[in-house]
């Protein structure tokens, strides 16, 4: 199952480490990372593969989000198919 990671919040060292760290000790392989920083503020689209992961969904959804909030940083974790149907028209 492919997810797609969002993260949103001001910019400071060490989120993608981060997110990568979480993401690597649960067995979910980065296939796609798009970043960007405008004035201060941190945007990343990350597509992840969870088919080879013992962690549920739910379960990566809190660990980012929890982790994210640590950081003051917005994190969602969607599979994929329900975020290419949030953002069809």
């Amino acid at each position: 199952m492919k997810v797609v990671v969002t993260i949103v919040g001001k910019d400071r060292i060490g989120i993608i480490a981060m997110v990568s760290n979480v993401l690597a000790e649960n067995n979910v392989n980065i296939l796609n990372v798009n970043q960007n920083i405008m004035d201060g503020f941190f945007n990343m689209v990350l597509i992840a593969e969870m088919q080879d992961s013992q962690v549920k969904l739910k379960e990566l959804q809190d660990i980012l989000r929890a982790k994210g909030k640590e950081l003051g940083l917005e994190i969602k974790v969607q599979h994929q198919d329900i975020f290419s149907a949030m953002h069809d028209i």
